[in-house]
């Protein structure tokens, strides 16, 4: 095993945070060859024995759109649950939720867009009409007693409409907390972002009335900032961070969309800020080399680089 790195605490820092790994859906979904449904339930199963509690498993989504999660129904219903993690997943409409709902999730997401072009290119309308497919989602989940969190994407970046007005994503996350979701993750989808620009796009949501108690951060490593912006985040208090075992991802609507920030590189900083993560390095880098050599490629991970060489 690696040696880990010297942790060495900041003032003002969170004392423990929140991984949302993102791996078996975002990372998987934009991948061309179908992975083997054996391969993603292995992947969820080692990605908990590394001891993440957050496993964003798949996505009740029409196969016609994204045909690598054709098998959200069966992989939900052979998943291991265990207690103390929960197994999210992604519904991008009433017909998937009634599909989760009947392979027994009890955690959801939604998908809204911060910008008019990407929710015409990805959801097939705007971005109020997003909102509106999105609501009667959450409010029937919500009744239901599940946990509803809410995606916003190109809240930093659009690669059709360029600059971001730091009030788009705002107003979004205000409504999607108005309409009950519990957290709201920001999403860098193009990976544009950097430290000071994460600072405005908080303090504009925040002025929106969203607690920052109620948001997470989801960003792409297209420019190497992620890690960065991820300190930018923890010294404005976020406390939940997405991300995706050995880097693995993107997004198949936005061409200029790489990869997830890596899980492996997230936990090797936290660490050595002497934040708390409870993650096995050790595991969740076996785990992303075994996943490579299943996707025939290396993983974008620095950490998962450094430790296999």
């Amino acid at each position: 095993m690696a040696t880990l790195p010297d942790p060495h605490p900041r003032t003002g820092l969170p004392a423990e945070v929140t991984i949302y790994e993102v791996g078996p859906r975002d990372g998987l979904q934009a991948e061309k060859a179908i992975v083997p449904l054996e391969t993603k339930l292995l992947l969820i199963d080692r990605l908990a024995d590394a001891g993440l509690t957050v496993i964003e498993t798949t996505s009740f989504v029409s196969p016609r759109w994204v045909p690598q999660l054709a098998d959200a129904d069966e992989l939900f219903a052979r998943l291991r649950r265990r207690p103390g993690i929960r197994y999210p997943v992604l519904v991008p409409n009433r017909r998937g939720l009634d599909r989760a709902l009947r392979a027994g999730a009890d955690e959801v997401a939604v998908f809204v867009s911060a910008t008019e072009r990407f929710a015409a290119e990805n959801l097939g309308t705007t971005r109020d009409g997003a909102i509106e497919m999105a609501a009667p989602v959450i409010r029937q989940a919500t009744a239901g007693g599940l946990r509803v969190r809410g995606y916003v994407s190109m809240c930093w970046g659009d690669p059709w409409e360029g600059r971001v007005d730091p009030e788009q994503p705002a107003q979004v996350a205000a409504r999607l907390l108005e309409l009950g979701c519990a957290t709201v993750s920001l999403g860098d989808t193009i990976g544009v972002a950097t430290a000071g620009h994460v600072r405005v796009v908080l303090d504009a949501v925040e002025a929106a009335d969203v607690p920052r108690s109620k948001i997470a951060l989801h960003f792409h490593d297209t420019y190497g900032q992620a890690l960065a912006n991820v300190l930018a985040g923890l010294e404005a208090g976020i406390t939940e961070f997405d991300s995706s075992a050995g880097g693995v991802g993107g997004c198949p609507y936005a061409r200029s969309a790489t990869g997830n920030l890596a899980t492996e590189d997230l936990v090797w900083m936290l660490e050595g800020l002497g934040i708390s993560t409870g993650v096995d390095l050790d595991l969740l880098v076996r785990t992303s080399r075994w996943l490579a050599g299943e996707l025939g490629r290396p993983a974008p991970s620095r950490v998962v680089a450094a430790w296999s060489g």
